[in-house]
């Protein structure tokens, strides 16, 4: 299955867990229901209660209240979720990794996520230490792809070498891009509700009066609600069980290809067989379905019940699963201006160029030679920036130099000028003097630059990074006419930080058809076509080829040129792509794909902006990979 697959197949389980959850509720209103019968006739004595077993108000009242018990209660869960991973990882005990503070060892957990997000073309995840967990175990979290942490214990930096570890953050990457971290947050909120029925006979338990006549006739409902619990308890982990085991099994597959190197997840594993990944925590038992390992103790009997399969079934399948041979040629990289027409490879061979499907089928996925080109990328970094990019005092002035213009001097100081206005004079130089480093820099290292400064900005005060982003479009504003490298770095950036602007955000699935989104498909297409192609007939010719990707395309009006558009309108369109299904997204990327490669060449504008395009639909596509040295 590719990226898009993956995706509808979590929502089919998403509909599968609503079926599951129904399922559950409707047995504990049956037995609230017997119990409440026994209560009215253990109250009032009466044999009619029990000889009329059947009695539709009763029923009515119970299962109205039933399901609002559980309802409210799934609800409050579900809302105070919705900051993404963070609360997770917090109420587990994890505490935010920075780079500033971070040890060796803290450190080199930073750096796997760090060139895995790259490598991937995702936001670089928060990374959450749970330092009062001894055993090995790790989680991923999150509503979106913006908002995604990855959480891993305190055992897991301490026991497992790089590659270990790397598989087992490769499995989480595995949750995020397969779409599992939504599943898994919306699996605890609605489970909640279930165990909500057993805090309540709980708390009713405890604050019985132990001299009180109706007190001693209320112990027997608290009980029951107590038993009833129990057994929503047990619906919920044969639902967690349903839910999750597959799942488990296609991370560690997808953790193997990523990395090409069964050794890592497999040694991993086998880790944790010999030791533990039992959390401390009491709270471990909501968020188990999310672990790496087994969160809490199951007993032999219990097995059915096991979010995780056995590890050894799990060990047995890894070491089964068939790699691809990896090509020990060397990899080149491409060191060109932006106005140069590049033949790219793409995670394949290095002989091969790019095509539409290759772009499709690559999103979401992440290989060996990704995070090869990744880390020789980075290699290439200064010193400057490479430490500049992880500080929140620095990682503005990167994002400044991102957008200065570095061949016309007049246009930079239009832009200078405006910007001692509202920056002091340290950052300005700053800005300056990164703007030179990054103009020596390999044209492919701006993207991953941009992504590199945005856990930095993140840390700023929400004010501050407001004024960070205002600061960067005046920047773009004061050049008269913006770029596409300036409309890309805008367009990320936008869609990056929005889960610091608007953390309740949630991306709702609106459009279902391709009639819904047709205009909006149109422009950005349009904005493609007319960056590729200087000459207006090849234009139009990649405008049309993009179009009649479009499933049902010929059912649409089509224009025979590429309409007027500038960038504002197209982050609008794309706004609302972002609320397509993730077939119509594939749809969409795929006709920007063939719209890029239609004379077989992509240049590095074109590059970078289906990239920013893919990125904001949530469709991550990986670095394209050169194949030819260009002068």
């Amino acid at each position: 299955m590719n990226f898009f697959e993956h995706q509808d197949k979590a929502r089919q389980k998403t509909q599968q867990l609503l079926g599951l959850f129904a399922i559950a509720i409707s047995i504990m209103i049956v037995a609230i229901y017997i119990v409440v019968l026994l209560l009215l006739y253990i109250l009032t004595f009466s044999i009619e209660t029990i000889i009329i077993w059947w009695q539709p108000t009763l029923f009515f009242w119970v299962s109205a209240t039933t399901i609002s018990l559980i309802a409210l209660a799934s609800l409050y869960k579900i809302l105070s979720l919705r900051q993404g991973g963070c609360v997770i990882a917090q109420e587990l005990g994890g505490r935010l990794l920075l780079t500033e503070t971070a040890s060796e060892q803290e450190q080199q957990l930073l750096n796997i996520v760090e060139e895995m997000a790259i490598a991937s073309g995702i936001p670089i995840p928060k990374v959450y230490l749970l330092d009062r967990e001894p055993s090995l175990n790790a989680f991923a979290a999150g509503f979106s792809l913006n908002d995604a942490v990855i959480g891993v214990t305190r055992g897991c930096i301490e026991k497992l070498n790089r590659d270990q570890l790397q598989g087992v953050v490769a499995h989480e990457f595995s949750h995020i891009l397969n779409g599992d971290m939504v599943l898994n947050l919306r699996l605890m909120g609605l489970l909640y509700g279930i165990l909500f029925i057993y805090l309540l006979g709980r708390e009713m338990l405890l604050g019985i009066p132990d001299e009180d006549d109706i007190g001693f006739r209320l112990w027997p409902l608290a009980l029951a609600l107590m038993a009833i619990g129990g057994i929503g308890l047990l619906c919920g982990r044969l639902i967690k069980a349903a839910v999750s085991r597959q799942r488990e099994f296609l991370a560690d597959a997808s953790a193997v290809q990523f990395t090409r190197n069964p050794d890592s997840i497999s040694g991993a594993l086998q880790k944790l067989q010999e030791m533990d990944s039992r959390l401390l925590t009491p709270k471990a038992e909501a968020a188990s379905h999310m672990f790496f390992g087994n969160a809490v103790k199951i007993h032999f009997w219990e097995e059915r019940f096991a979010t995780h399969p056995p590890l050894a079934v799990r060990i047995r399948r890894v070491n089964g699963v068939k790699v691809k041979n990896i090509s020990n040629s060397s990899r080149n990289i491409v060191n060109s201006s932006s106005n140069n027409s590049l033949v790219m490879g793409f995670a394949g061979g290095n002989s091969q160029a790019v095509t539409p499907e290759k772009v499709v089928a690559r999103i979401g996925t992440v290989t060996p030679k990704h995070f090869d080109f990744t880390q020789e990328l980075l290699a290439e970094l200064p010193e400057s920036l490479r430490l500049g990019v992880k500080e929140t005092q620095t990682a503005p002035a990167i994002l400044f130099a991102l957008t200065l213009e570095n061949q016309n001097s007049s246009i930079q100081e239009k832009q200078l000028t405006w910007l001692r206005q509202v920056q002091t004079e340290e950052i300005i130089n700053l800005s300056v003097k990164f703007n030179q480093e990054i103009a020596q820099l390999n044209s492919n290292i701006r993207l991953p630059l941009l992504d590199l400064t945005i856990p930095a900005l993140r840390q700023l005060p929400l004010k501050e990074c407001q004024r960070v982003c205002k600061c960067t479009q005046g920047l773009i504003a004061a050049k008269k006419q913006a770029s596409v490298q300036d409309f890309v770095v805008r367009l990320i950036l936008w869609h990056r930080l929005q889960s610091v602007f608007k953390p309740d955000c949630d991306i709702t699935v609106k459009f279902n058809s391709i009639a819904e989104i047709w205009s909006d498909c149109l422009l950005v297409l349009s904005a493609i076509a007319q960056v590729g192609e200087n000459n207006p007939d090849s234009a139009a010719y990649a405008f049309s080829s993009g179009i009649f990707r479009l499933r049902g395309a010929t059912q649409q009006e089509k224009p025979k040129v590429p309409l007027k558009c500038n960038f504002s309108d197209v982050q609008k369109s794309i706004a609302n792509l972002r609320q397509a299904t993730p077939k119509l997204k594939q749809a969409v990327v795929d006709a920007c794909a063939h719209t890029v490669l239609v004379d077989n060449k992509v240049s590095v504008q074109e590059r970078d902006l289906l990239r920013a395009i893919a990125m904001t639909l949530d469709c991550p596509i990986p670095p394209f990979l050169n194949s030819k040295r260009s002068n």
